[in-house]
């Protein structure tokens, strides 16, 4: 593509720095060497195929996705061995099968329940699928799976003993209760129980072949906080590669990490009210305020240069509607630094969320746009 300067883009849209996103896959993947364990990505976030080869060091290599539409993308460009992460239903086991014959691939699906399991055996015997299964345990989320004592993890294995062409590898865990603190101690700690508990959970499992386990973590912040992963087959995260601000609130990340950015135009000046308005509102960055938790002064993503990505002093969204987003600004100076037409550079709470809205990122390096990346969406 023409290389375009910033002022050149229509807004609201995403930037993406690549050298930092280089940086930050490069840091993921010394972690996990060091940890003698697997990096798996979670491309849920990125949901681009020129990113999921960044982050797997241009290699086409394993993933990890959250939606079938995800599985099918990957798939057609040669991803051959992908983690479809969500508990599946038996209505989605035709279009599984089908992605993974018409792409000759394998998707690991996972499951949390008897019924599932015999659902998933009745179609592999009706279908002659093949399929490779992971049990979820919950290890303090809350969300799906299994407690690690749970007994219905020895029943769901012994649904699939005497089949061959589906087969039980393992199991696999999510530490996403790790958001829910800053300290690193706390982190530090719920990885530890993340790794024990998905170990324990195996002796559960009936007629299981130690040779073949596989026990599958993952939560950026376990990850990188992470000091002991013996006997975990590989870790899942995604958003390292982005980095946002609720992950800097926390302290995993700095904001100089940050990745991604969405561009913004300023369409107006509410003199009375002391509000700079911008064309981003809810749909281009979310509603999510993940950050402010930890950090209350990111409103819904903090104001930067747009050259730079540093952000100014202050300044925050305060208020978004469907395609606004409202500036409170607390000297009248600032309609002059940020005149109708001018640009600024916004930092998200939570990039999923924010890049979701959007159909591709702009690349930056060295201060011009030089390609620009389509991305994935929908289920």
């Amino acid at each position: 593509m023409k290389i375009q300067n910033l002022e050149e883009l229509d807004t609201p849209c995403l930037i993406l720095d690549k050298s930092l996103l280089e940086k930050n896959c490069f840091n993921a993947r010394k972690k996990c060497l060091e940890l003698n364990t697997i990096l798996r990505p979670h491309v849920k976030t990125p949901k681009s195929i020129e990113i999921a080869k960044i982050a797997l060091d241009n290699q086409i290599g394993p993933i990890t996705v959250s939606t079938l539409n995800e599985a099918e993308y990957f798939a057609g460009a040669g991803f051959k061995d992908i983690l479809y992460a969500v508990c599946i239903i038996p209505k989605k086991l035709k279009r599984l099968n089908f992605i993974q014959q018409k792409y000759s691939c394998i998707i690991r699906i996972v499951v949390d329940s008897t019924y599932v399991a015999q659902e998933i055996l009745k179609y592999s015997n009706l279908h002659n699928a093949n399929f490779e299964i992971l049990i979820e345990i919950d290890c303090g989320e809350g969300r799906s799976g299994l407690d690690y004592q749970d007994k219905m993890i020895g029943e769901i294995s012994r649904v699939f003993e005497p089949n061959h062409k589906t087969k039980l590898l393992g199991v696999l865990t999510h530490a996403g209760h790790s958001y829910s603190t800053k300290d690193k101690n706390e982190i530090i700690s719920i990885s530890n129980i993340e790794r024990k508990e998905a170990m324990a959970s195996l002796k559960k499992l009936l007629n299981f072949e130690d040779k073949s386990q596989i026990i599958s973590i993952g939560s950026t912040p376990t990850m990188f906080l992470a000091s002991n992963l013996d006997g975990i087959s590989e870790v899942r995260a995604g958003i390292y590669m982005f980095w946002d601000l609720a992950q800097a609130s926390r302290g995993i990340c700095k904001i100089e990490d940050i990745a991604l950015t969405v561009l913004a135009s300023v369409i107006g000046h509410n003199h009375q009210r002391k509000r700079i308005i911008i064309d981003a509102g809810s749909l281009a960055l979310s509603k999510d305020k993940s950050a402010n938790k930890f950090m209350p002064e990111a409103g819904y993503g903090l104001i930067c240069n747009p050259h730079t990505a540093i952000p100014f002093e202050g300044l925050n969204i305060s208020e978004v509607h469907q395609e606004h987003g409202s500036i409170k600004i607390k000297s009248i100076d600032w309609f002059d630094k940020l005149p109708i037409g001018s640009q600024v550079r916004i930092l998200p709470n939570h990039a999923c969320l924010t890049c979701a809205a959007y159909e591709n990122y702009n690349i930056l390096e060295n201060g011009s746009i030089i390609d620009s990346w389509s991305r994935t969406n929908g289920w």
